[in-house]
């Protein structure tokens, strides 16, 4: 394997796909650089001279501006690159032609549900409206799944620390949110758990749930009865026995809506994993399925390139205010739009926000846009739904599941256990990682680079099936499942 990859005829940076040295000469096609200095694996060396104030392109697009003049052979990070992202931007609806996608002949086993959609896991949920009986839910949630074995696939509670002293939008979005994980397929049965004098109040909350899926939903005020251990596992055992009596069945590949997500990316999560899972969004979509591509701050500077995809002139106007009221939610909290990336992201070789959000959006591969929703909101079409959410992690991958993903695809450079509701894929950007800390990953992308998207695509479909048929993932064997709500408001 090379020690550069040039990726666009554009470019003027390579990324290192090994540490280099200092003095090495190196050859990308019939251009050869001589190192000026070490270049670790995964960050960028220049290939021709850069102008101070001069355009770095990397995948074919600029990544910022160059601080000072860089010379052929040059390390090329933030000690000699800024972005370029100042504020907000106006746009114009300049659609891009679209090539067809895949049509991928695949199944797995899943749970038909009555409202139609199809479930990844049959389990018992346990949502608190507040954070006060938060504890109390997971005591239940052990104490049951002691109880029922192998009944269903799982009993989980997701506690959080919100519900209460909250106001107006803030209340209704964490209200909004809960009521839509009380939707999800992979539910066959909920418990709400209230206290009883929390803003977050259980009617409201049922209130938000269809008339079709509430006889899955049981209730419980924790103020209201004198043990609510006691009562909540007589509720639990209710649930297991209506959810017990489902079973898997074949259903085809488009009946997945995929989450995508990425976390701790590095250097080369734009080369390898973000345009891999892209890959399998392609396969879904293209089947008759939904990917939901969300963390809209990790999209900034490469929101051009989903606009143009937008499959009307609504779908389009409405991705416009969605990316520049959170440019408007940075700027009027005294925040620079680029404050990214993380020093993780740093670390790994990505030195602006351009270059982050440029791989970013490769996890949503080539699908046109065909939807916008907001936090909380689930899933209304088929194809390709843009999501509101932050690019915090928890926050982000609970708004996916929220939305009704029932595998999320989660690339990762630097590695994180953590894991959410629906069977949350860790996939690895580098084979260093997938074997340092193989138990969190579920798949390597690092083969990539040797081997060509193409088989390790086809490795991949088959582990998303594997999972989405019910084999466990990491973060599922290390009983790393949570929940995060994005909080906005004033606390009282």
């Amino acid at each position: 394997m090379p020690a550069l990859l040039h990726l666009h005829p554009r470019d003027n940076v390579a990324v290192a796909l090994r540490a280099v040295a200092a003095g090495e000469a190196l050859r990308v096609g019939e251009r050869r650089v001589v190192a000026a200095g070490p270049v670790p694996h995964g960050h960028k060396i220049a290939l021709a001279p850069i102008g101070a104030g001069a355009d770095v392109f990397k995948f074919g697009w600029p990544i910022g501006r160059a601080t000072a003049e860089i010379a052929p052979g040059a390390h090329v990070h933030t000690h000699n690159v800024e972005t370029r992202l100042k504020g907000l931007e106006g746009y114009s609806y300049e659609p891009a032609p679209t090539e067809p996608l895949p049509q991928v002949d695949a199944e797995f086993l899943g749970y038909h549900r009555a409202d139609g959609r199809v479930g990844t896991r049959n389990e018992i949920w346990i949502l608190p409206t507040v954070g006060c009986v938060g504890r109390t839910a997971e005591r239940i949630a052990s104490l049951a799944a002691a109880r029922h074995g192998q009944a269903v696939d799982g009993i989980h509670a997701f506690p959080h620390p919100h519900g209460c002293s909250q106001l107006g939008s803030d209340l209704d979005s964490t209200r909004t949110l809960l009521a839509a994980l009380a939707c999800h397929p992979n539910a066959g049965g909920v418990l709400l758990l209230g206290l009883g004098c929390e803003s977050n109040q259980l009617d409201d909350l049922v209130a938000e749930i269809p008339d079709a899926l509430r006889s899955r939903v049981r209730t419980l005020r924790a103020q209201g009865v004198d043990d609510e251990i006691e009562k909540g596992l007589a509720l639990v055992d209710e649930l297991v026995s209506l959810a017990s009596i489902a079973e898997r069945r074949p259903a085809s590949l488009g009946e997945l809506v995929l989450g995508l997500k990425c976390g701790g990316s590095d250097g080369f999560s734009g080369l390898t994993a973000n345009p891999l899972v892209g890959r399998m969004a392609d396969a879904v979509v293209g089947a008759g399925g939904s990917a939901v591509l969300t963390e809209i701050p990790e999209i900034f500077g490469a929101e051009h390139l989903l606009m143009a995809r937008a499959r009307d002139a609504g779908v389009f106007n409405r991705t416009v205010a969605l990316v520049n009221e959170f440019k408007r939610y940075f700027l009027e909290s005294g925040q620079p739009v680029s404050e990214n990336p993380s020093p993780g992201n740093l670390a790994g070789g990505i030195t602006t926000l351009e270059e982050k959000s440029l791989g970013a959006v490769q996890k949503a591969g080539q699908s046109p846009l065909a939807d916008v929703i907001r936090y909380g909101e689930r899933v209304r079409h088929t194809g390709l739904t843009l999501l509101e959410a932050p690019g915090n992690d928890a926050v982000s991958s609970t708004a996916l599941a929220a939305a009704g993903a029932t595998v999320i695809l989660f690339t990762t450079g630097r590695g994180t256990p953590l894991g959410f509701p629906a069977p949350t894929l860790k996939i690895a950007s580098n084979s260093e990682l997938a074997a340092r800390k193989s138990r969190w990953i579920d798949f390597d992308a690092g083969p990539v680079l040797a081997e060509g998207p193409g088989a390790v695509a086809a490795l991949l479909l088959d582990r998303i099936l594997a999972h989405a048929s019910g084999e466990p993932t990491a973060s599922e064997r290390n009983d790393t499942r949570e929940i995060a709500i994005w909080k906005r408001g004033v606390t009282l």
